[in-house]
């Protein structure tokens, strides 16, 4: 096993926590700690803080403060979005792609409806967007759930080119979007997680759109104000501030990563036997995955950790399902032997360079075990 500090680069997974983010949890911690529904000193103290978290929010998305609401997690965003739409319309069926987040998934089986339809997606992972209009006007459709981004291969969805009839609501999963490319203009719900852009862990984000019909879906009030319990004033706060100073940089870091991850591309694909998945160009541009023959991801992963370099397997089984990634197989992609690399903000030339250089070492030694 190296000694040498690890390079991490599985922040698709999770960022580390912005500088901005841990300087205002610190000082949030103060003054935040209080019921921010309390009138006495403390409870505005903390009621004043929560605005200001919801107000750079919005602004950082370019949405009304009042349309902005903090959940427990990404997940949690998704479950209220869309069940929130579902309850409202009166219309349990929700129309998504074949490659959505496993939240948006449970959400479409929690409430079965034979309205619910999974649209396919091409050999690059973008959705047919003929199929995805087809099945939102189908009768009993109450939602209709496009991500932004996927999570695993980095595909961007042509979200604002979709076609959905009046009355269907559209929700959009951002998680894997904000704070590395411009967001879609055209929704109605829109969701994220503060831990994908160097906020705090265990803060969502639910953002509904003044016209909406949502209802909470949940036992509670009616609202975003409180969603979930007693808010986590200081995350929240060093979530936006995290936001805030992710977004003022995005455009000069994701033009590094996406250069970088061209580096990363080439050398996975000049590798033999190796599918590089995922468009190459309308994608994320710090994520790249790809597929070996003849070798397991997980032992990928190891190879990889031995020579001092974190990234996740896509197509690992999980220990719950024991089943292959539904995104590559969607695809039609090979679904064992992947390997998912994403960067982080702070990740160097010379550390892409020397994970290209262990990569094919890594690859090379498993399969030479192998005798292939």
């Amino acid at each position: 096993m190296s000694s040498t500090p690890e390079v991490y680069l599985d922040a698709a997974s999770s960022e580390r926590l912005h500088p901005a983010a841990r300087d205002t949890l610190a000082a949030a911690l103060e003054r935040g700690y209080a019921d921010p529904r309390r009138l006495h000193r403390a409870g505005r103290d903390a009621r004043l803080l929560l605005d200001n978290a919801r107000a750079v929010v919005a602004d950082a998305l370019g949405v009304r403060a009042d349309e902005v609401g903090f959940t427990a997690s990404g997940t949690d965003a998704v479950h209220r979005g869309l069940l929130g739409l579902t309850t409202a319309t009166g219309r349990d069926g929700i129309v998504h792609s074949a490659v959505e987040h496993s939240a948006v998934l449970h959400a479409a089986a929690w409430r079965p409806s034979p309205a619910t339809a999974s649209v396919g997606v091409d050999a690059r992972g973008r959705v047919d967007l003929a199929a995805l209009a087809a099945a939102a006007g189908r009768p009993g459709v109450g939602a209709v759930a496009l991500q932004a981004a996927n999570q695993e291969v980095g595909t961007l969805q042509p979200v604002d080119e979709a076609e959905v009839p009046d009355g269907v609501p559209l929700l959009v999963d951002a998680a894997a979007a904000v704070g590395h490319v411009p967001l879609p203009r055209r929704w109605s719900v829109l969701t994220a997680s503060a831990h994908k852009w160097g906020g705090p862990a265990g803060v969502g984000v639910l953002v509904v759109r003044r016209g909406t019909r949502w209802t909470q879906p949940f036992p509670g009030d009616d609202g975003l104000e409180e969603l979930g319990g007693f808010p986590n004033v200081p995350a929240a706060l060093a979530a936006a501030a995290a936001l805030q100073a992710v977004l003022a940089e995005r455009e000069e870091v994701a033009a590094r990563q996406f250069r970088q991850v061209e580096t990363i591309r080439a050398v996975a694909a000049a590798l033999p036997d190796t599918e590089v998945v995922g468009d190459p160009e309308a994608r994320l541009p710090h994520l790249v995955t790809f597929s070996c023959l003849y070798v397991g991801g997980d032992e990928i992963v190891d190879e990889l950790a031995r020579r001092g370099f974190g990234v996740a397997s896509g197509s690992a089984c999980t220990a719950s399902t024991l089943e292959p990634s539904h995104v590559l197989a969607a695809m039609g992609a090979l679904t064992h032997g992947n390997v998912r690399v994403s960067l982080t903000r702070e990740t160097t030339d010379e550390q892409v360079a020397a994970f290209g250089a262990a990569l094919g070492e890594a690859v090379g030694a498993i399969r030479a075990r192998a005798g292939l």
